[in-house]
This record gives structure tokens, C-alpha cells and sequence, in this order.
């Protein structure tokens, strides 16, 4: 007999049977309920059995205990939430069986060591639900005190509102944006299989963990999580689990105003082993599911759980336990309705704390003998021992970067700067743990390391990753390689298609993650394919991106500093902007030495004399202005070019430094780049001029549309002639009218 209420015959009927079994009281446990949806027979043998037995009995499953887990979690996250006035209960309350088991019984983890290399990653891609999250790592052991999670979503607490990687301990990865976990997971699971392939041994198999994630409606409702489900079946990522969180509930109402799909032969066509519907508030279904999953080599594994959102409140079931307090009252039945004490909140009970704190013995114990393994591994393969280590703590070679010192030098023939940055990836493929790829488009990227493999479910130890049309999940993806470890990932596809990407890289820079971004075909100098491909404001917009430096160089030898850069980056990601057209390699005999690129700005070359006018340029439009700049001294103007490749690297000299290449003194300046001219206004001043795009642009060849839309050296040296001829020299300064 299945049972979903109170079923007081059974439990009357008991507990007498354990007192007239002669068991001493003090053995009987209180028991509230039986479990929601178990064979009632099935509860009374056992549970009676753990009695008689123990608790000493391992394998006597402890259901009043795992219930009172269970609840600890619903009720540490509906306290917080409501304490708050903000957040998300119904997820926690209804997902707390399934991440109790995942948690309890699976997840391979050491709270006192959350960085482990070996460790199981958990990716809680529904980040809404993020007190699940805290209350587990609460419970099972690691830095965060119950003071942290009745400050939840508060200023200068560990607990976001949001899971916030590097913020909180156990965090593995920033989420909220709905399937960006979801995709972090599959680069995670990637960078796993792959160090796996190329580090493990017979009878050594020193990398060798899962990657979990609890994903929602939301999560599979967004696009990227389509794209990066279909990536992970093509790849056949095993050892990827997913439960899925089937409420059929969220913000606006049930899921069946907009999401009316099969799931399961939606995933079933990705290539994905599909487990259920199961009953995701069962114990027992969710282990075994876990179970099956794991087992499935091949295929990574989607494990649909059918859970009642807000389980326990007057309101379970509906959109209003979705986003929003469930209220006094409401928490108060809750609380009635699961035999949970009202007071006082954030309630851990002795036996649920002391049985929850054993992932922590677990997880030393876990550690304690991969170490051992790893001394054994040591030994019998020292080399690999040794490289394994450097990579997994992110460092490089001591020589990683001498074969870019005579990569390029003056008698460099002109070349566009993806194909430099081409030559630049496989000079230092040998050196550099570089894993990436192309969304579809590595000829025209030049991105693919020749003579390594691509990455597929028969070579995953390919270092040459096909994303397919897939812009949004590879860069959150790379993100998850980045945050796994062992690698620095790399991405690549046209400058305008970074619109797509625009959401992970974001992420990425909050996180902090080394990842190199390869935007080619950076401006109208694309020519033909014409303003669909053109990228005019992108420049821009990645620009306004916290913490990722985009680097546009000006020619090859500069390319190569900005790989430098990029790889040097170890606290964000680096956007290279490069060009489809050939750009002349510029004579650094006669110029300014192209390391200075790590300045962000530096002086190329000036004439003689106390400077009139500043030019400055990136990117292909560097050789632009120097030729107008010389054009301009043999005009009689005095003047210096100014190579400015990245705003970011340059903000960070020091101010004596910006000075020196910007004297607040010249107020002529002209800036030259072949985008949308928003925000050069920071280096040209009020008085300063621009050479740019301000609309959309045309098909046409490169040479027409430079001339076309005005970008050239005449109008270059128009606008300095113009701005010096209505300066004003006071006392040593000249003041720039507008041109």
C-alpha cells in the first residue's frame, strides 16, 4: 500500500511492535510519517530491523534519520529565505531528497580541502535555488556558519543571493542565468575525460571523478542548454549526470504555458541515457537512479525527477512558492504539515548534524587515499606525475613563451593577424595546455593545432575541439574547462558573433577565469560578406565588460605579445580582436619594441620636436595612422603615434605612465579604430577628433569601404590639421578646438 498522508494505524501499530518486541524505549525513534510514496510494509520491516539492529547496522537505511536530513535542508532554506524577504524556497524545499542522496550517498568531496583535484564537481546550474546549495555545505562541514545563512542574500555575507564562485567555499561555479550552469558542466566533464585519457595508467587512475548538476525548466528552456546537451552526446561524456528538477512550475505559472516538449526524447536524441520520470521526493528512486547513471559509460545521463515545488507548504505546487517568501503563515503549516519544530529557525538537530558532518571523515578518507595513489603513481611515472601537478596548479613551464621571441621579426611578410595568431597557438601547442576551437569556422579562425586530434568520443584526448554553430555553449563551456583546471581553454569565431557569447564571457569575467577569446574578422575590412558580419559596435561592448581585457594588435609581432598577454592573464578572461585582411609587420628597428603592448598603450614612433597633434590607432588601423603621422611631420606638424591596443592593460600602468604617453598638455588627438567610435571620448578629450564607423556597414571589397566610409590617411591627417590649426597655446599648453 503506497501512502502519501499520515498513516497513524501503521505508525500506532509500530511502535507497540517494538515494545512488545522487548526493545527498550529509549531505542524507539519518534517517528512523524513514513516517507512520502513508500510501500508502507516495506518501512515498518526496516526501519523496525534498524531499530532491533542499531544504528551500528551500515546497511540498515536509517528513513527517520533521512527524512530528518531532509527536512533540515527544506527548513534551513525557507528560514533563510524568509528571513531575508527574498529569494527562492520552493526548489530547496522540493529538490532536498535528490541532493540529500547525491550528497549523502555519491558525491566524492572534502569540505575541509573544497579544492581537491580529484574531487566530484557539483554544479547547481538552477541557481535561484542557491539555499539548497548553502545548506548543504552548512550541514556537511565546510567554511560557512549558520550566522552565514541567516544573513543570506546581506551584505558581506558568504551566501549571494546567487552562488558566486571564489566567494563561498564548496561554490564551484558561479550560476543564476539560466543554462549556463548547464553547459559549464559539459566543459567541466571535458576537461576531466580528457586529463583522464592522457595522465591515467593501468591501475592508476589518478583523475577520475564525476561532474553532477541540478538543472530546472528554466535551465532546459534556454537555448544553450539545446547546444551544449548536443555537444556533450556527441562527445559521450559517461561520467556527466544531470538531475533534473521536474516541478512543472516556474515564475509565470505552470510550465505548460510555454513548455510542452518530451523531455526524455528530446534528450534521448541528444544521445543521452534518459532515467525515468522518477519520483524525486523517494530516497530509494533517487539512489537507484544515481546508480544506473554512473553505470552508463558512454552516454552522459539525464535523470528526470518529478518533485512538488514548495513540498510541505499550503502553496506547494504553484508559482507562488517559486520566487517569493512563502510567508509566516505558510512556513508556520509547512513546518506543522512535516512534524517540524516551529521554533527555533534554522533548527539542526543533533542526529542530523553528527550524520551529516560524516562527509567530512568521508571526504578526508577520499583524499587521504588518492594521495597515496598519487605517491604511487609518482613513482612508477614521475615525468607525468610532474607535468599532471603543474597543470592542475595552473602553472607553466619556465620557457613556455621563448619560441614567440623569434616567431616574427621585420622581414615578416604582411599578414592578416589571425594568421599570425594562428602561428602563434602552434608555436606554443608544445608548451602551453591550450584545448580549444572554433565554432565552425577554424579555417577561416586559424585556429586548429596541427597534428593533434580532434576531440570526440573516440580521441578524448584531442586537443582540437569542434563546438559546431554553437557561440553561446562553447564559451560557457570553456568557462567550465577554465573552472575545472588543467587547461587554458580558448574560443574563436567572427568579432560579430560575440553577441551570442556576450552572456558567458560575462560570467567569466566575474569569475576571474583565464580564457582566450579569438575574434576574427574585426571590422569592415571583411569586405564582401557585408554589414550582417561587420562588426561596428562590438568593440564597445566588450570593452564595457568588467574585467576582460580585449587586446586589438596591430600587427603580427604585436598578435604575438597579445597571446603572451592571454596566457599571462590569470585573473580574467582576454578577448583578441584580429584582422581578416593582410596588415603590414612593421619595422621595429625604426620602431618602438611591440613587448611595450603589455602597457596597453605606448609610444610608436614621433618626429622631431614637442608634439602638435597625438594619432592614435589599433588593430589594422595602426599602420593607418603611423603612415599619417609621418605624412603629417613632412607637413610640418609635429607628432606622435600612439599604438593603443588595449584600453584595460593600459588603465592599469600607473598614472605617471599614462601621462607620459597622453600629456594632458596636447589636446589634439585623434583616434583612429574601424568601429563604432563610443568611448574613445576617455582618451581624445573633449577636444579631440575620431576617425571610425557611426553606422552599419556595406558589401563591398576592403579597399572600397575604407575609402567609402572615410577611414583613411587623408582624413586622418584633415582632422589633426584641422584640430592644431584651432589650438591656442597658453603657457606651454595647446588647447584643441573641435574639428
Amino acid at each position: 500500500m503506497l501512502v502519501g498522508q499520515y498513516n497513524l494505524i501503521y505508525i500506532g501499530f509500530f511502535q507497540r511492535s517494538c515494545v512488545l518486541s522487548g526493545i527498550p524505549e529509549s531505542r524507539v525513534r519518534f517517528v512523524v510519517r513514513p516517507p512520502r510514496n513508500v510501500d508502507i510494509s516495506r518501512w515498518f520491516s526496516t526501519s523496525l530491523l534498524h531499530i532491533i539492529h542499531g544504528d551500528g547496522d551500515h546497511h540498515m537505511p536509517d528513513i527517520t534519520l533521512d527524512q530528518r536530513c531532509i527536512n533540515t535542508i527544506r527548513f534551513l532554506s525557507a528560514d533563510a529565505v524568509e528571513k531575508a524577504k527574498s529569494g527562492h524556497p520552493g526548489a530547496p524545499m522540493g529538490m532536498a531528497v535528490a541532493a540529500f542522496v547525491l550528497w549523502d550517498r555519491f558525491l566524492k568531496h572534502n569540505p575541509r580541502d573544497p579544492h581537491w583535484h580529484d574531487r566530484d564537481r557539483f554544479v547547481l546550474s538552477a541557481g535561484h535555488a542557491s539555499m539548497l546549495l548553502y545548506s548543504l555545505l552548512h550541514l556537511t562541514g565546510y567554511d560557512l556558519s549558520l550566522e552565514e545563512l541567516r544573513n543570506f542574500r546581506q551584505w558581506g555575507s558568504k551566501t549571494p543571493g546567487h552562488p558566486e564562485y571564489g566567494h563561498t567555499a564548496g561554490v564551484e561555479v558561479t550560476t543564476g542565468p539560466l543554462g549556463q550552469g548547464f553547459a559549464n558542466g559539459v566543459g567541466m566533464a571535458i576537461a576531466e575525460r580528457h586529463l583522464a585519457t592522457l595522465y591515467n595508467r593501468p591501475e592508476h587512475d589518478i583523475i577520475d571523478h564525476f561532474t553532477y548538476a541540478l538543472v530546472s525548466d528554466g535551465d532546459l528552456q534556454e537555448g544553450l542548454s539545446s547546444e551544449a546537451a548536443s555537444l556533450a552526446g556527441h562527445l559521450g561524456l559517461g561520467k556527466l549526470i544531470y538531475l533534473y528538477d521536474d516541478n512543472k512550475v516556474q515564475i509565470d505559472g505552470p510550465t505548460t504555458l510555454a513548455f510542452t516538449e518530451d523531455v526524455a526524447k528530446r534528450f534521448e536524441a541528444y544521445h543521452w541515457q534518459v532515467i525515468g520520470p522518477i519520483d524525486g521526493m523517494n530516497v530509494d528512486e533517487v539512489e537507484s537512479a544515481i546508480r544506473r547513471a554512473q553505470s552508463e559509460k558512454s552516454k552522459p545521463s539525464l535523470i528526470i525527477c518529478r518533485t512538488t515545488i514548495g513540498y510541505g507548504s499550503p502553496t506547494e505546487g504553484t508559482a507562488k512558492t517559486h520566487g517569493e517568501p512563502l510567508g509566516a503563515d505558510n512556513l508556520r503549516a509547512a513546518k506543522s504539515k512535516l512534524g517540524w519544530p516551529q521554533e527555533p529557525s534554522f533548527l539542526v538537530p543533533d542526529d542530523v548534524a553528527a550524520h551529516m558532518q560524516k562527509a567530512v571523515v568521508r571526504g578526508q578518507n577520499a583524499q587521504e587515499d588518492w594521495m597515496t595513489r598519487l605517491q604511487s603513481y609518482a613513482k612508477a611515472f614521475p615525468h607525468e606525475a610532474a607535468d599532471l601537478k603543474r597543470r592542475l596548479d595552473g602553472k607553466l613551464p619556465d620557457d613556455w613563451g621563448k619560441a614567440l621571441d623569434t616567431l616574427f621579426d621585420d622581414s615578416t611578410p604582411a599578414m592578416a593577424t589571425r594568421d599570425a595568431s594562428g602561428k602563434v597557438i602552434n608555436a606554443l601547442a608544445s608548451s602551453v595546455q591550450l584545448l580549444g576551437g572554433s565554432a565552425d569556422l577554424a579555417p577561416s579562425n586559424k585556429t586548429l593545432i596541427t597534428g593533434e586530434k580532434d576531440q570526440s568520443s573516440t580521441n578524448p584526448e584531442g586537443r582540437n575541439m569542434r563546438f559546431g554553430v554553437r557561440e553561446h555553449a562553447m564559451g560557457a563551456i570553456a568557462s567550465g574547462i577554465a573552472l575545472h583546471g588543467g587547461f587554458i581553454p580558448f574560443t574563436a569565431t567572427f568579432l560579430t558573433f560575440s553577441d551570442y557569447m556576450r552572456p558567458s564571457i560575462r560570467l567569466a569575467s566575474m569569475m576571474g577565469l583565464r580564457v582566450v577569446y579569438v575574434f576574427t574578422h574585426d571590422s569592415i575590412g571583411l569586405g564582401e560578406d557585408g554589414p550582417t558580419h561587420q562588426p561596428i559596435e562590438h568593440l564597445v561592448a566588450l570593452r564595457s565588460i568588467p574585467n576582460l581585457t580585449l587586446i586589438r594588435p596591430g600587427d603580427a609581432a604585436e598578435t604575438a605579445e597579445s597571446w603572451r598577454a592571454a596566457i599571462e592573464n590569470t585573473n580574467g578572461p582576454t578577448a583578441l580582436i584580429l584582422t581578416r585582411q593582410k596588415v603590414p609587420t612593421l619595422n621595429r628597428a625604426e620602431l618602438d619594441p611591440a613587448s611595450n603592448l603589455h602597457k596597453g598603450a605606448y609610444t610608436l614612433w614621433e618626429s622631431n620636436g614637442q608634439p602638435d597633434v597625438i594619432l592614435m590607432g589599433t588593430g589594422s588601423e595602426l599602420s593607418l595612422a603611423l603612415e599619417a603621422g609621418k605624412k603629417l611631420a613632412a607637413e610640418g606638424v609635429a607628432t606622435r603615434v600612439v599604438s593603443m591596443p588595449s584600453w584595460e592593460l593600459f588603465e592599469k600602468q600607473d598614472a605617471a605612465y599614462r601621462q607620459q604617453v597622453f600629456p594632458n598638455r596636447i589636446r589634439a588627438r585623434v583616434a583612429v579604430e574601424a568601429g563604432g567610435v563610443f568611448g574613445w571620448e576617455r582618451y581624445i578629450g573633449l577636444d579631440g577628433a575620431t576617425v571610425g564607423m557611426t553606422g552599419y556597414g556595406a558589401s563591398a571589397p576592403d579597399t572600397v569601404l575604407y575609402e567609402k566610409f572615410g577611414i583613411t590617411v587623408d582624413s586622418v591627417v584633415a582632422k589633426a590639421h584641422a584640430l592644431v590649426k584651432n589650438s591656442i597655446r597658453t603657457d606651454n599648453t595647446i588647447f584643441a578646438g573641435r574639428a
